[in-house]
Formats: C-alpha cells, sequence, structure tokens
C-alpha cells in the first residue's frame, strides 16, 4: 500500500514590505461569502515569509509555502518570485 504525503500549504500574494534582513511581508487576499447577507468582500492577510534571496521587491507577486517556525512570527518561506 502507497503512503500519502500531505501537501503544504501555499498562498499567492503581493509582498508589501522588505524592511527586515532575510524576511518579506507578504499580503494575501481572498474573497469571502458572507452568510446571512449574501454578499461576497474582500478579506487579507499579512504573513512574515523566510526569503534569502534580496532581489524580491515591493509589489512583486510571489507563492509561499508553510514550514518549520523559524522565529516568533515566521513560520513561511517564500517558494516562487
Amino acid at each position: 500500500m502507497e503512503k500519502k504525503i500531505a501537501q503544504k500549504r501555499r498562498f499567492q500574494g503581493t509582498v508589501v514590505s522588505t524592511a527586515m534582513a532575510k524576511t518579506v511581508v507578504v499580503r494575501v487576499d481572498r474573497v469571502t461569502y458572507h452568510p446571512k447577507y449574501h454578499k461576497q468582500y474582500a478579506v487579507s492577510k499579512r504573513y512574515k515569509a523566510h526569503c534569502e534571496d534580496s532581489e524580491i521587491r515591493v509589489g512583486q507577486i510571489v507563492t509561499i509555502e508553510a514550514c518549520r517556525p523559524i522565529s516568533k512570527d515566521k513560520k513561511w518561506r517564500v517558494v516562487k518570485k
């Protein structure tokens, strides 16, 4: 019998800050549906992601992936630029 390997969570978002060393802040936007008013609305969340590469700029779209905790707030890493 084959073993199933769980996929890591991945999000695509926009880089909003590169002020920290080896860390970028990525804003992930999603659309959700209100159960009572039956409307769609946008929700965004900011994630701190580890990035060894210093070529990432603000406004760039990147993919982040869940990883082991690197620091108190960093539990994501940049996969694709």
